[in-house]
């Protein structure tokens, strides 16, 4: 069941969206994410200036006359959502409203993403990890099942605090049948490796990431000595104030787009619908 701060969440979400979609989201969506998948039409015969990498050579060998595949765009896309659950994005200075963590700002991105995909008659899913693959929607396409991917995302119930990010990308290239959009909402903070599987779904699928993090993820406040816990392990540390994080945002940001990802940055102070708007323009 959902809390009642999550059943407040959605409904700011539904307000929010539903007064900024158009405007701010849709006709960004629809123009970075329509048309990434093609899919076969027929065949016909080659025309002098054809691009001969389409040639189908078995049609072309049986007629003993060049022929060409063609391919029309998909007028349906596939949306999923791989959203990061793990104990390191219950963590933020409260944003501008004083409630922002990563974990909500994540939900708020893919609570977005879902309503947009909604809104223009598309396939969306959902799959949230820790250590492992927590819970899968798959993709569908309907009123009722786009507001389960909603709710999933701002849901906290999650089994485990670690992360593994390269078993959820994983799953995903296994579950997903025809070529997609993926979209990755996680602070990276993945103490195992993920740059072959993501490299391995982005060579099939278009991937987008959104890199979450807090302020305070940067340098520690210059408090004196600091006792910190690890909200994955559950390490207890005592570290100087002011110490600088172990990773940057942006060194993080570089890993994932070497990885093969479209990646953009999602600070707990920002407002996420702009920052989607954004990400969506320069992926244009």
């Amino acid at each position: 069941m959902l809390t009642a701060e999550e059943l407040r969440q959605i409904q700011r979400l539904h307000v929010q969206a539903g007064r900024r979609v158009d405007s701010l989201l849709a006709g960004d969506y629809r123009s970075a994410f329509k048309g990434t998948g093609m899919e076969f039409d027929e065949v016909r015969p080659y025309v002098p200036g054809d691009d001969v990498r389409r040639i189908d050579w078995n049609v072309t060998a049986r007629s003993g006359e060049p022929f060409l595949k063609t391919f029309r765009e998909e007028r349906e896309l596939t949306l999923l959502l791989v959203m990061d659950i793990s104990g390191s994005v219950r963590f933020g200075q409260g944003g501008r409203d004083g409630r922002t963590d990563k974990r909500l700002q994540i939900a708020r991105a893919a609570g977005g993403l879902a309503y947009a995909a909604l809104r223009s008659g598309d396939r969306v899913g959902l799959v949230t990890f820790t250590d492992h693959v927590e819970h899968f929607l798959p993709p569908r396409r309907s009123r009722g099942h786009g507001w389960q991917v909603i709710r999933g995302a701002f849901e906290h119930v999650a089994a485990g605090t670690g992360t593994d990010l390269g078993a959820a990308l994983g799953f995903c290239a296994k579950v997903l049948k025809r070529r997609a959009v993926v979209v990755v909402l996680s602070d990276f903070l993945s103490p195992r490796p993920y740059r072959e599987p993501m490299g391995a779904l982005a060579r099939r699928h278009r991937v987008h990431a959104l890199v979450v993090h807090d302020p305070l993820e940067t340098v520690l406040p210059d408090l004196g000595l600091l006792t910190l816990r690890d909200a994955e392990s559950g390490e207890v540390k005592v570290v100087p104030g002011g110490t600088r994080a172990s990773q940057l945002p942006q060194e993080r940001l570089d890993e994932v787009r070497r990885a093969g990802a479209r990646a953009s940055l999602l600070s707990t102070d920002e407002d996420a619908f702009h920052r989607l708007q954004v990400h969506f323009r320069m992926a244009r």
